[in-house]
Order: structure tokens, then sequence, then C-alpha cells
């Protein structure tokens, strides 16, 4: 969810503007999402990077996040929304900490869709992590090192209980997914728009899923062996 900044700059308003007008677009997505039948959506909220942010802004992000837990996951119950957080909690507050547990516990049972936002996150901490628990099992003999294939490995990365990633959408303009679900990504198409975050409304959204629509998804095979197995 890129460009919150540089649309509050244009806007002529300081950067903090931008983040909270970006919770209305995060609305429109997860309505969308639910409208259209998605089953799985993932927003990244916070990288681990940006921590390196002015003080303020990190601050804001904080705040707003601790406003989203208190006021929109009520929304997303409602709804028959699962909510959850993935990404390293450890350095939240222990307020938000407490916050996030409960969302995710107030949420846990819904079945119409998965909202996961990624906080504290980064796709290489990801496969560090993943690569972590896999070498305390073979340290402490519960699993045998030629036993870890990318299976295995899949097992213990974030959102392994999800449908696999289809679509990477990445708003502002730039064309890179910035340590975003690095591993998950591996066969994800790609959807790069120069509209910044806040203006990513219903429309915009839908024209991403008509883009996915179109593809046509080949996992290593030929075009001529896809359309085969679809006749």
């Amino acid at each position: 969810m890129d460009g919150n900044g540089r649309w509050a700059q244009q806007q002529g308003k300081v950067r903090v503007s931008g983040h909270k007008a970006g919770v209305e677009s995060v609305r429109a997505c997860v309505t969308t999402a639910r409208k259209m039948g998605v089953k799985a959506l993932t927003l990244f909220a916070f990288s681990s990077e940006n921590w390196l942010r002015p003080e303020q802004e990190v601050s804001v992000l904080m705040d707003l996040f601790m406003y989203v837990l208190t006021k929109e996951v009520k929304r997303l119950h409602k709804n028959n929304i699962r909510f959850q957080l993935i990404g390293d909690k450890s350095r939240f507050s222990e307020k938000l900490q407490k916050q996030i547990v409960e969302a995710e516990q107030l949420t846990k049972n819904n079945d119409a869709m998965v909202l996961s936002v990624a906080a504290n996150y980064g796709g290489r901490w990801d496969i560090a992590q993943a690569t972590k628990k896999i070498a305390q099992l073979v340290a402490d003999q519960q699993l045998d090192i030629d036993s870890i294939d990318e299976k295995l490995l899949d097992q213990y990365i974030n959102l392994a209980d999800l449908p696999e990633l289809d679509m990477l959408i990445r708003t502002g303009g730039d064309y890179r997914i910035s340590n975003f679900l690095l591993w998950q990504a591996a066969y994800a198409e790609l959807y790069f728009t120069e509209t910044l975050w806040p203006d990513f409304n219903e429309v915009a959204f839908e024209r991403a899923l008509m883009s996915f629509s179109n593809r046509e998804r080949r996992f290593g095979k030929t075009g001529d062996q896809v359309k085969a197995e679809k006749t």
C-alpha cells in the first residue's frame, strides 16, 4: 500500500495525513475483496525497515494501527472476516500486542475471508524465522536433515494455512516488491499501478482483478499445454 506520503504532499498536507486517508482505501479494498469472493487478502501495513522513518510518522502509524484494531475489527467480525497479523510482534508496545491478540481471538472462527496484515514484517525475516525453526528441530533430533525440502519449509512460512498467493499488487508507481512475501510470491502475478494508495478505490481494485483474470498462468508449462488442460 504505497504512496500515502506522496499523496499528502501533492495535497499540500503533512505526510501523516496520507496514512489517515489510506485507511479509507483499506476499507474499500476489504469490502471489494469480500464482495468479489476473494478468500484471502494480505495488506503490507508496516515493514521492518519502516522503523527508520521519522519518529513522528512512526508514532502516527502505530496510533492508526491501534485505532484499526479497536474500531475496524468489529466491522470485520460482523462481516465474518478472520483477522490475523503476520510479522515480528515483539517490537510493538504491550498494549498493541494485547490488542492484536484480542482481535485475532474475536475473529478466529470467521470463515468468509482471511484478512492478514503484515506489520513489522519482511520477506527475508519470514524465510529466516522458518529456517530457524527447522534448524531447531534438527538440533533436537526431531527432524532428519535429508527431510528438508521446499514443501517442508513452506509449512513454516507465514500464510502457510492459506491458498497459494495468486496476485501481488503494488501501488504508488514503484516497480519492486520491497521485501514483501518473497517466498509466497514465487508464481504470483505481479500488478503495478501508478495510483497512489489513498486513490486506490473499489474501481482501481476491480481493474487489477480484471487484469489478473485475463492472464494465462503457466507454472512452467507451455501455453499449449495449459490450453489443452482446459479443453
